[in-house]
């Protein structure tokens, strides 16, 4: 039997994210708590874990999510690196919520 995944929520961790430039053209306009599309609990209807985000604006989120012009590993390596710099920055500057996991 497979376990049921306990989903990670954190209005305030979204929040924070929200708040945060672009990760990865440096826009600060329109920013969004990207959540990945690759595991972290994601499927039919239901997103990933809240830690498993990445800020973005609406063009690079819409870049990675419909991918027309980019493979797949391309969109995955965009949101991977968005996604670290999102958590090191948050956690650098000590906003991080001390209860939600830190994703490794």
């Amino acid at each position: 039997m497979i376990p049921k995944h306990n989903y990670v929520r954190s209005p305030k961790l979204l929040k924070l994210v929200a708040g945060l430039d672009c990760q990865h053209c440096g826009s600060g306009q329109m920013v969004q708590a990207a959540h990945t599309n690759w595991g972290g609990g994601k499927c039919r209807g239901i997103k990933a874990d809240d830690n498993l985000v990445a800020a973005l604006c609406l063009r690079c989120h819409y870049d990675i999510d419909q991918g027309k012009d980019l493979s797949k590993e391309e969109r995955q390596a965009m949101w991977q690196a968005a996604h670290r710099k999102t958590v090191d920055t948050l956690v650098s500057k000590g906003q991080w919520p001390s209860n939600v996991p830190v994703p490794q």
